[in-house]
């Protein structure tokens, strides 16, 4: 069994939407063979709660506005650090950078197919990293001019 049209519909959709709000390492998976409850995994992260929750927003207005879909439970939004969207055919991971490594979904999931997307979330692969090299070095700049 593979993921439905309506499902690599609402994922493209939403991988896009992602992408506008530049989400990190935008990836989907096509879980229909191992799951009984969704066709399709799409997981997303961001380095701080505020993009998190902008990239959410997106994707929830977006899959209403262009495909006239709710989702049935949105979990997380509180702390915005991992954010659930379940539209039934697909359910949405949006993470902070640091669930994202921790969880490692990627891992869990990695025997399923990988569900091609919009070249735009395709773009945002390593963003993730790059960011945290980024901040990184900003982080050891501060700290070395703080000790001078």
């Amino acid at each position: 069994m593979t993921a439905t049209d309506r499902s690599i519909e609402l994922i493209n959709s939403a991988a896009q939407a992602a992408a506008d709000k530049l989400a990190h390492d935008i990836i989907a998976y096509d879980v229909s063979d191992v799951l009984s409850i969704t066709d399709a995994f799409l997981l997303a992260s961001a380095p701080n709660d505020r993009q998190v929750k902008s990239i959410v927003d997106e994707i929830e207005e977006r899959l209403n506005k262009e495909l006239g879909a709710k989702p049935v439970r949105r979990e997380g939004d509180r702390e915005a650090r991992w954010v659930l969207l379940d539209y039934v055919d697909i359910v949405v991971h949006v993470q902070h950078s640091e669930e994202r490594v921790f969880y490692a979904l990627e891992r869990l999931w990695k025997d399923c197919p990988e569900l091609d997307l919009p070249a735009d979330a395709k773009a945002t692969r390593g963003k993730g990293a790059e960011h945290a090299r980024l901040q990184d070095a900003e982080d050891a700049a501060e700290l070395g001019g703080g000790l001078r």
